[in-house]
């Protein structure tokens, strides 16, 4: 952590509170964060291009009335919902059939625990899953829906139930800030990866039917049974991972002989061994790949933050171009 704060120092980005952010997170700065939570969205339907599209799309899943399909008159329909237009094409009855739509609450399942305490880059994980938590509570307010949140560390854990408009997104960002101040480096505490398998029972308690659960994790201590608690939630619900990751887990850079340690003991390695350095990087691809099939079996869209980048930024390029493209053609179309 040391070297990640000198490297603050010495880049020339924002101010003292703004370095400070990179291995902690305020409220202040997550409240700040408002005014770019803009030009995407975590609607299940998302343009054909979008990284979401292809996602299941719950009937429940906004608010007003949303066309289903046109049909044939059956007996005890009601003739207000007849289609004269496309009963005059085709020669029988036809009528519009819509569905309702409700509010859809949001829950961030958000993972603050000290394995998320990692980052050599700009960031720790737990501060990009942070920011990650509070552009996503704010986004949710913003299109009127409910955000609540599970947050959860190595031993704590809080529930904040879905509320809607700036309360909502401010209890979860409280929460989330709380929490993000609380980590040390060290050892996880026993039973820390546990923690990630109670949070989604917790989950599953509380998303009973049609809600969009979002987990923003590193995945640490995902197990079997992560699997089963994750495939009960889908059930029922909508779910989007948001998968937290720094490229240092991805490739062991060629740094000569260097001392690792996990908090609770350290090896020496020689990181300029060829054959180290591949098996390391095979290993965790193997990791990758079984998670990503775990997803893609189960429908679960994941968008991958990096520690080495702005977490908004990175949102908006995996799920907001499209919207924004959208919003400047349609600006063009009214000024023309």
């Amino acid at each position: 952590m040391a070297r990640l704060r000198e490297r603050a120092q010495h880049d020339g980005a924002g101010g003292p509170a703004e370095r400070e952010a990179r291995a902690f997170v305020t409220r202040d700065a997550l409240m700040r964060l408002r005014h770019r939570a803009r030009v995407f969205s975590f609607l299940p339907r998302q343009p054909v291009h979008s990284l979401l599209s292809g996602r299941h799309a719950s009937r429940l899943r906004g608010r007003g009335l949303n066309f289903e399909e046109l049909r044939h008159y059956s007996e005890g329909d009601d003739t207000r919902t007849i289609d004269w237009l496309a009963t005059a094409r085709l020669g029988t009855p036809h009528v519009r059939v819509y569905s309702e739509e409700r509010d859809r609450p949001v829950l961030l399942v958000t993972d603050q625990r000290s394995a998320m305490f990692f980052g050599s880059r700009r960031a720790m994980k737990s501060v990009v899953a942070a920011e990650a938590a509070a552009l996503a509570a704010w986004r949710v307010t913003a299109l009127g829906d409910r955000v609540g949140a599970i947050v959860f560390g190595d031993r704590d854990m809080v529930s904040v139930r879905p509320e809607a408009r700036d309360a909502g997104a401010v209890r979860v960002i409280a929460e989330v800030a709380r929490q993000n101040g609380t980590l040390a480096a060290g050892a996880p505490l026993p039973g820390a990866e546990g923690q990630l398998n109670e949070a989604l029972r917790r989950a599953e308690r509380m998303a009973t039917h049609d809600w969009l659960v979002c987990l923003i994790t590193d995945a640490a201590g995902e197990d079997a049974e992560t699997a089963r608690l994750v495939t009960r939630l889908t059930a029922h619900n909508d779910v989007l991972a948001i998968h937290i990751h720094d490229p240092l887990e991805r490739e062991l850079p060629d740094v000569g002989r260097a001392i690792f340690s996990s908090g609770e003991a350290q090896i020496e390695v020689d990181s300029s061994s060829a054959s180290l350095r591949r098996r390391y990087a095979e290993e965790r691809a193997a990791w990758r790949a079984r998670l990503t099939g775990l997803s893609r079996r189960r429908a679960i869209p994941v968008l991958g933050l990096s520690t080495d980048r702005d977490a908004a930024s990175q949102l908006r390029e995996l799920i907001g171009k499209r919207t924004e493209r959208r919003a400047a053609s349609a600006s063009g179309a009214r000024d023309g």
